[in-house]
């Protein structure tokens, strides 16, 4: 089992520690939904330094990151960042990332920390271009620091004017001391913020002088279980979950990241998908009696017969009310069909709803 460069500190805090993809990280500290609350109100910093950072660097970065995922990085400006995936040959997904350009010729792609080896393999696989690559993984930290009071909390910390980092670009500058920072708005929760990029060296300063700066904003750390009730409620997919290698963009409602301006792998494929149709859907519902949506449970007709499955469940800290994700056939993904979850022994009702859940 692998440590953060942090994990000493959440032991000290009293975290609760798990195994999560080979890594021992905090799942709660003083619990999901006080945390929970914690993000969606004020400031909370998340160690999420498990996740996976490939530099892909040359002339030919471009052309092998345009091959390899579905959106168009070509369209990316020096500081800006791009939600994309990485289609495999059969309808799939091998991951999803954030593609940031930093330089000219150099790109971050950061990704999943359980498909690190399966995507830099990937990636590697298909780089017949020979672009540079570099996999920065193991040496590198990433704090994610969220919430509406983010901003105000952190602005002494830096030159940055982190009010003007907008939504999917970012900095690389001063922040608490250390030089040449990636300071980024690509956030997982909805509620604002952004991420500091550091290297494992750099972080316990920078951990230690956030809580400083943080202290009269309330701050507080944050563990992966409130990470995961506050993305499902903004309908965000987890790989693993939401999708994984056999799911394609385009069932997963990822049409949007999916670009046909460019050829990338088994592009033709996905754009007879999006031409023709798909058989399943993945919907956002809602419950409307009582119970609690988890992962793999089956999902029915009022006939009862199966018409598919849950991905994602919890009760929405945020909305007092159980919420999920899953795959239906498409006839039932429109707004406000009405399915059944089997919980149990039980049929419970439930309806479709649109994205996102939290509204703010």
């Amino acid at each position: 089992m692998k440590n953060t460069a942090l994990s000493h500190i959440h032991e000290n805090l009293g975290a609760k520690m798990v195994p999560f993809a080979g890594y021992n990280m905090p799942v709660q500290y003083e619990g999901v939904n006080a945390e929970h609350e914690t993000v969606r109100n004020g400031v909370g910093v998340f160690d999420v330094s498990h996740m996976g950072e490939f530099l892909i660097e040359g002339e030919n970065a471009l052309e092998l990151i345009q091959k390899v995922t579905s959106n168009d990085a070509s369209k990316l400006e020096i500081g800006d960042a791009q939600y994309s995936c990485l289609p495999n040959k059969i309808g799939g997904i091998v991951d999803d990332l954030i593609v940031y350009r930093i330089k000219e010729n150099t790109y971050l792609l950061v990704v999943n920390a359980s498909n690190i080896e399966k995507d830099w393999n990937w990636i590697s696989e298909n780089n017949s271009m020979k672009a540079e690559m570099k996999n920065l993984s193991e040496g590198y930290s990433l704090l994610a620091i969220q919430g509406p009071k983010a901003v105000e909390a952190m602005q002494s910390l830096t030159s940055e004017d982190l009010s003007a980092i907008k939504f999917y670009t970012f900095k690389v500058n001063d922040f608490a001391g250390v030089e040449h920072v990636i300071i980024s708005a690509t956030g997982y929760t909805g509620s604002g913020g952004f991420e500091i990029y550091c290297k494992n060296s750099e972080v316990e300063q920078i951990w230690n002088k956030v809580f400083e700066a943080g202290k009269d904003f309330g701050i507080k750390p944050i563990g992966l279980a409130a990470r995961d009730t506050l993305r499902l409620e903004m309908g965000y997919c987890l790989y693993g979950n939401d999708i994984n290698d056999s799911t394609s963009p385009i069932e997963a409602g990822l049409g949007w990241i999916t670009k046909f301006t460019k050829n990338f792998t088994n592009s033709e494929a996905l754009k007879k998908q999006k031409e023709k149709g798909v058989s399943k859907k993945l919907i956002a519902f809602e419950m409307i009696d009582k119970g609690i949506p988890r992962q793999h449970y089956t999902i029915v007709d009022a006939n009862g017969i199966k018409i598919g499955e849950v991905t994602s469940g919890t009760m929405s800290p945020s909305l007092k009310k159980a919420i999920g994700l899953g795959y239906v056939s498409t006839e039932f993904s429109k707004k406000d069909s009405e399915i059944y979850i089997q919980i149990r022994k039980k049929t419970i009702k439930a309806k479709v709803v649109r994205l996102p859940f939290y509204k703010g």
